[in-house]
């Protein structure tokens, strides 16, 4: 069953810090991550319900590129995940500097995640023996401890951190127009910020649409479904899905070449592929090299997806907050809270191509919290907003996003335009570059973001 979205105003329930507060006191970054980048700390409250700090404080890490000159103004860049860090864009600023050239970068580190406060202070902590990341015995004590203290966990929600990007937009300083950025999850989090009230920027650009929330064929557990869709599209004739299915079986059937597939899941292997456009090409490549009971072209693929990675860059603060993960994915992202990893089994025994996301959605182990009046909803009021989205998106799917667009437009929130990348597969700015840099460059110029292809 399918819901229609509502337009909201959050503020009745959570009464707001201020916008336009003191601006964010940058000085030198004590590390040497990037040279000249300036970084500063704010302190918001745990609980937005709360802003008195009767819950408790947390801080929020940020740091800023600055211009290469003087200003023109500020972009905010809003990481995915949830539980990944503003680091996800360290390795990126090349394009990003290229696409919002004489723009100040501001990018912050999500409650949870990088140097802002932590679920588990103690076992995420920068001196601890897996340093931001969980390690060894640090994984058992720190979910104990989220249980321990469940009240404190649930505030690491989707809607305190959409008033932690308001509070942090509100005090961005300096002159000239501000623009906000967000990929993936980080469009969910826009969105649900834009819910809370007007902000004070000029134009938003959402990379990789977050699908309706309420709409259970693209929500996290349907994620095999997605990235089967987009397989399939991939493998576009029945020889090609006949080679696949006789690979498959063969496989199944060699306990050593089952050994050499990353994870031992061929279908879990396959879908990965579908995220970096040079490993999805070889994959006609691959099929064949398997079916001869080779791995040369295994290891070939296998090089270009840790090319990618390292492309991104590794940094103190890239490690993923899985503890946030699993909150926030639970809470606000998964419409079959009941499902088994039976059925798991059942339904990736009809796909191809299969992600281990909705197993990983299984019995979390940690708390969640209940959904809040922002939960599918829309903002009354949106600034000028244009959406990059990959029509091989196995992640976000074109046609969610599509539908969210249709919503969007339908509300009468604002102006909303959908650029669709050919093509290209999840977050644009890494997969497709010049595509991301022309379409930005236009947006910040007030002109049309043309289609564009890989």
């Amino acid at each position: 069953m399918l819901f229609p979205p509502r337009l909201t105003l959050l503020p009745a329930l959570f009464a707001c810090a201020g916008l336009h507060a003191a601006p964010l006191a940058f000085t030198p970054c004590a590390d040497a991550v990037l040279p000249g980048s300036l970084c500063a700390l704010q302190t918001v409250p745990l609980s937005h319900g709360k802003p008195d700090g009767a819950a408790g404080e947390l801080q929020l890490f940020v740091r800023k590129i600055p211009s290469q000159g003087k200003p023109k103004g500020s972009v905010w860049l809003v990481a995915g995940g949830p539980g990944e860090s503003g680091a996800s864009f360290y390795g990126l600023l090349p394009t990003l500097r290229r696409s919002f050239p004489g723009y100040d970068l501001l990018i912050p580190d999500h409650r949870g995640t990088g140097y802002s406060s932590r679920l588990c202070p103690a076992e995420e902590a920068a001196g601890s023996p897996g340093g931001l990341a969980l390690a060894g015995a640090e994984w058992g004590s720190c979910f104990a401890g989220l249980n321990a203290a469940p009240e404190r966990a649930r505030q690491f929600s989707l809607t305190n951190a959409a008033h932690d990007l308001r509070t942090l937009l509100g005090n961005t300083g300096g002159s000239g127009p501000v623009y906000l950025y967000g990929v993936s999850y980080g469009t969910q989090l826009v969105l649900r910020t834009l819910q809370l009230g007007p902000l004070p920027v000029k134009g938003v650009l959402l990379d990789s649409l977050a699908p309706p929330q309420r709409d259970p064929r693209w929500d996290l557990s349907q994620r095999s479904r997605v990235v089967n869709q987009v397989g399939l599209q991939v493998l576009a004739d029945e020889p090609a899905l006949a080679l696949y299915r006789r690979v498959l079986d063969k496989v199944a059937l060699d306990p050593a070449l089952l050994a050499a597939i990353p994870g031992k899941n061929l279908k879990h292997f396959m879908g990965s592929l579908l995220d970096v456009p040079a490993a999805r090409a070889r994959i006609p490549y691959l099929l064949r090299d398997l079916d001869q009971g080779e791995t040369t072209e295994l290891a070939s693929v296998r090089a270009l997806l840790a090319e990618a990675a390292a492309s991104l860059g590794s940094y103190p603060q890239s490690a993923l907050s899985i503890p946030l993960v699993s909150i926030i994915s639970s809470s606000e992202n998964n419409l079959r809270p009941a499902l088994t990893a039976a059925d798991i089994d059942r339904e990736e025994a009809g796909l191809l191509f299969a992600s281990p996301l909705p197993r990983m959605l299984l019995g979390g182990g940690l708390p969640t919290y209940a959904a809040d009046a922002g939960f599918g909803e829309l903002p009354a009021a949106i600034p000028p907003l244009l959406i990059l989205q990959g029509t091989l998106d196995p992640k976000t799917p074109y046609a969610g996003a599509q539908a969210q667009v249709a919503a969007l437009q339908q509300a009468g929130a604002g102006k909303v335009a959908l650029a669709s990348i050919g093509q290209a597969p999840h977050f644009i700015l890494w997969t497709a570059p010049a595509c991301f840099e022309q379409a930005a460059r236009r947006f910040i110029a007030g002109k049309r973001a043309d289609d564009c292809s890989l």
